[in-house]
């Protein structure tokens, strides 16, 4: 109960804010367009572009990277025994498989609301640029978790509490990584201040990494699991979503000689 008390308490804020930006939703893109006006069936080059960028995304490689040296060694089972024995989060392995599903139901929400938050232009012929874009993000998690979902039957990894052979990779990982990045993409469309962006966007992608810890304390996974299921989630999600919404969302990760820092060198990755 108090784990539930709690999960509320650091949900609900961000969910309560994202309710407020439907102010915005009568207004229109920066282009004077409406959102999911010009979602479509992509092309092949549109789609090549979009995975390309969806590959160098952070939180597509960075957790497929953590995938790979966890399977180095007993490094995976290690972390895993530590996790459930020690419960550092949410106390006991109950806690913890309640946790993972009120924050992935979270935000699921989030997506959603976050959706009917973009802006929709005037009253009227809103309903149908909002339809198209909110299948486009509905489709893109559905075909996320369906590869999930297919990977898990043919790979047949036994779960740390030996329940059954369907470990790898973690379906609430990915379905959390695959809606917090529809968020992060609508809170993009949406006017509010970079402060506010911010920490909404902060707010789901730490859900996302919660859901997927969550599953380890609960001995539902292993870190590769999670790791590997985040980075598919993302993957996938971004890359439909993008492609249909006819976004090209360059990705701005590097080393740059900054002179303002005596000519050090700076390592740069947006929050998304």
């Amino acid at each position: 109960m108090t784990t539930h008390i709690l999960l509320h308490q650091r949900i609900c804020p961000p969910l309560l804010a994202l309710l407020a930006l439907f102010a915005s939703a009568c207004s229109t893109l920066p282009s004077g367009e409406r959102w999911g006006q010009n979602a479509s069936f992509p092309g092949w080059e549109t789609l090549k572009t979009s995975a390309w960028n969806a590959a160098r995304d952070p939180h597509t490689w960075a957790p497929l990277a953590g995938a790979v040296v966890m399977s180095i060694g007993d490094l995976d089972e290690d972390l895993s025994d530590w996790a459930v024995r020690e419960n550092p989060l949410f106390g006991s392995e109950s806690s913890a498989d309640d946790a993972s599903d009120v924050m992935a139901d979270a935000l699921a929400g989030t997506a959603i609301i976050s959706a009917l938050s973009t802006p929709g232009g005037p009253r009227e012929g809103w309903v149908g640029p909002k339809l198209k874009g909110m299948l486009v993000e509905t489709s893109a998690a559905m075909v996320a978790g369906g590869i999930t979902s297919s990977l898990k039957s043919s790979i047949n990894r036994r779960r740390p509490d030996d329940s059954d052979d369907r470990s790898f990779p973690s379906a609430h990982a990915s379905a959390a990584a695959s809606f917090a990045m529809l968020t992060n993409r609508n809170l993009d469309a949406i006017n509010i201040s970079p402060g506010t962006r911010k920490i909404l966007k902060y707010s789901a992608t730490t859900a996302s990494g919660l859901t997927a810890w969550a599953r380890i304390e609960s001995r539902d996974h292993y870190p590769s699991d999670v790791l590997a299921g985040a980075a598919l989630g993302h993957f996938i999600t971004a890359v439909l979503h993008d492609a249909m919404m006819g976004l090209d969302t360059p990705v701005q990760v590097g080393v740059k000689l900054d002179g303002d820092s005596g000519g050090m060198l700076t390592f740069h990755m947006p929050f998304q």
